[in-house]
């Protein structure tokens, strides 16, 4: 079993930045960051494998970046630029399964282990 805490959401203009972290109780071999608005699916922003080989969906590309210190074992989303289209509730993801380096993007299917979710508001 691996938990999973999220911090440092919160509301930001356009065109600032925020850091969210995910406090996790074991290493694993692939970590991600999802995130969700009401009525559509959960969608993946990003995954960084064991070895540091990362993922990003096209719309964060050169926006965000994700990041694993080991000694704190905790996992980071750096968002940088926002747009009023990245607010949502986001989650950090965790699974012992290193597949989440074999697809271009990061999907829900290849993880087990959820955070509880934080919110992420970008106004114009």
């Amino acid at each position: 079993q691996v938990q999973l805490v999220e911090s440092g959401g919160g509301s930001v203009e356009a065109g600032g930045s925020l850091t969210l972290s995910c406090t996790v109780s074991t290493r694993t071999d692939c970590f991600g960051w999802f995130r969700q608005v009401p009525g559509k699916k959960r969608e993946g922003v990003a995954g960084i494998g064991r070895g540091g080989d990362t993922r990003y969906t096209d719309s964060v590309k050169g926006r965000f970046t994700i990041s694993w210190d080991n000694f704190k074992k905790t996992l980071y989303l750096q968002m940088d630029s926002l747009k009023p289209e990245d607010s949502a509730m986001y989650y950090c993801a965790a699974d012992f399964n290193g597949w989440c380096m074999y697809t271009e993007y990061v999907e829900s299917r290849q993880f087990e282990f959820w955070g509880q979710g934080i919110q992420v508001t970008v106004s114009t």
